[in-house]
């Protein structure tokens, strides 16, 4: 079997595929707003069955439905807006919601002097952030609290800004809930302050929910899938680690993930940007996700609530809305750094972003940061790329002495591929160390492509002159035109395959990846332009040391 050729035809049809894919990407058609199809997102309530999974022995403990009419909606409720140096978030008299969180420190892609919005209950989609008590006529999600409206502005000196609001109190029970966020932090603690005036004790159940549509908030999808494209709910525990929620899977029952657990927490993760309640402590805890109504699905946790006749009692969950700023998630929570989703290059992509984060902080431009990494993993693979290189300038200088068996066995291919062997053999020529180069760098190139598509790190980060962000294409497509150039280059360095078919698929591999690279994010397309100048410089010099005889070819 010819496995070169396999390996070149198998490497072209990868270029096809992925081309195609950009292509399909590239023409598709842009979803029509959430707001025009569905309810929910002109600020209606929630209605929220009994979440799917969620044991049915205990009636009193489904998330309670939405009330009826629009004097239940969001549009129609009171609101407070609080003001701190990492967001903006409007909290709303029904439910004590929050309903809208822009990110003062990430800009929308398509316009970046705005903020970039996470939770919105109107526009173009609805994801918001909703809690309550279940039971006993106790608040929820529908009940309207007494909120102050207006500003609440985090102030110069204070490390934290709080609103306070209070339900109406039913059969004895009062209950405030308090929202509280913090300077430097995308942090917010949701508590339920209870005073139980009766002569019983109370016994209930708190919920803790994330209400989203399931459309994509940025569009960036690719070959590899992963981090970069996937939308929907998480579930982390110890038991099941990280799981990853389809909402198709939710919408037919079928979501799979540990529902009870003494640990954990749930998150709505998209593109660069995640949501999530993380409870605290040893505690008992169900996980329970379910479709509320038309494309609007929702993930949350439940948690036991119990307060002794004439006591008071607070239960306090955290709400994190904010990037997925990797070195940051790991402290907040067990296993909250892993929305980040790199798949199956995890491996390779991990200590990658880390080298590359630790350079980026000396260097201070994550451009810069690449091109170190890339002369770094070029060292790292010089002895073998040397070797690939030597076998490749041997093959060229046997290129007259393999025309000629061509010529000789023309009409015998078995003959031809017999005397081919032989003279690999007698030469000590390896015909496939050409390829090894390119298989190398593969799942490099691969863990790169992940690692830019899906941290928000590399989210509008320039390098210099034209390249303002490093995640998404050139704009004027300079780079990609070069890396054509010198892929083209270290293709005429390479001796010609003997085989025709080869030989075709060589001289267009160049501008396959030329296309391929026009979408591919700037930040990838630097890497590959440095790789491949860094390569000629090294082949040119091998080559012409094996052809001057100066360096005796590798055995």
């Amino acid at each position: 079997m010819d496995y070169k050729r396999l390996i070149l035809m198998a490497v072209f049809a990868f270029s096809v595929i992925m081309l195609w894919e950009r292509w399909q990407q590239h023409n598709a058609p842009k979803l029509p707003p959430v707001a025009a199809q569905s309810a929910t997102a002109q600020g209606a309530a929630l209605p929220a069955p009994m979440a799917s999974g969620v044991s049915a022995a205990a009636p009193s403990q489904a998330v309670p439905g939405a009330a009826q009419g629009p004097e239940s909606a969001y549009v129609t409720a009171a609101r407070a807006v609080v003001r701190t140096d990492t967001l903006i978030a409007t909290v709303s008299a029904q439910g004590g919601d929050i309903i809208n969180v822009e990110l003062t420190q990430h800009k929308q892609s398509a316009d970046h002097s705005k903020n970039f919005v996470v939770l919105q209950d109107q526009g173009e989609h609805f994801y918001v952030a909703n809690s309550g008590l279940i039971g006993n006529e106790l608040p929820n999600h529908k009940t309207v609290f007494s909120l102050k409206g207006g500003d609440y502005s985090l102030k110069d000196g204070e490390d934290s800004v709080q609103i306070r609001m209070t339900a109406p109190a039913v059969n004895g029970v009062e209950v405030s809930k308090v929202l509280t966020f913090h300077r430097g932090s995308y942090l917010i603690d949701v508590a339920y302050e209870i005073n139980n005036t009766t002569a019983a004790a109370l016994n209930t159940t708190a919920y803790f929910q994330l209400a989203r549509d399931s459309k994509p908030v940025e569009h960036s999808a690719g070959f590899f899938g992963g981090v970069s494209s996937f939308t929907g709910p998480a579930v982390y525990t110890e038991e099941g680690k990280f799981q990853k929620i389809d909402f198709k899977k939710i919408e037919k029952d079928e979501a799979k993930y540990v529902k009870s657990a003494k640990d954990g927490w749930v998150a709505m993760v998209q593109h660069y940007f995640v949501s999530a309640w993380l409870p605290q402590g040893n505690v008992d805890r169900e996980f329970y996700t379910h479709k509320i109504a038309g494309d609007v699905f929702g993930a949350g946790v439940k948690l036991p609530v119990a307060v002794a006749a004439g006591q008071k009692g607070v239960i306090d969950v955290p709400l994190y809305v904010g990037p997925q700023e990797q070195n940051k998630l790991k402290a907040i929570a067990p296993g909250f750094n892993l929305v980040v989703d790199y798949g199956w290059v995890t491996i390779i992509a991990v200590p990658l972003f880390w080298v590359l984060s630790h350079i980026h902080t000396l260097v201070g431009n994550w451009g810069w940061a690449i091109i170190i990494v890339t002369i770094l993993i070029k060292a790292c693979f010089f002895p073998l790329s040397a070797a690939s290189y030597r076998s490749m300038a041997k093959m060229k200088t046997l290129m007259p002495k393999m025309k000629a068996l061509q010529e000789r066995y023309k009409d015998d291919k078995m003959k031809l591929n017999q005397a081919m062997m032989e003279l690999y053999k007698t030469e000590k020529v390896n015909p496939m160390g050409g390829c090894l180069p390119i298989l190398i760098q593969m799942p490099v190139f691969i863990a790169l492509y992940w690692v830019l598509l899906g941290v928000v790190e590399m989210r509008q980060a320039p390098w210099m002159f034209w390249i303002t962000d490093l995640s998404v294409k050139d704009p004027y497509f300079i780079l990609p035109v070069i890396m054509g150039a010198t892929m083209l280059i270290q293709t005429r360095l390479n001796p010609t395959p003997p085989d025709p078919v080869q030989a075709k698929v060589m001289l267009l591999m160049p501008i396959m990846f030329t296309f391929m690279f026009l979408w591919f994010p700037s930040g990838l397309v630097l890497y590959w332009v440095l790789n491949n100048t860094l390569s000629i410089a090294q082949q040119w010099y091998i080559t012409r040391s094996i052809e001057n005889g100066a360096v005796k070819p590798a055995k």
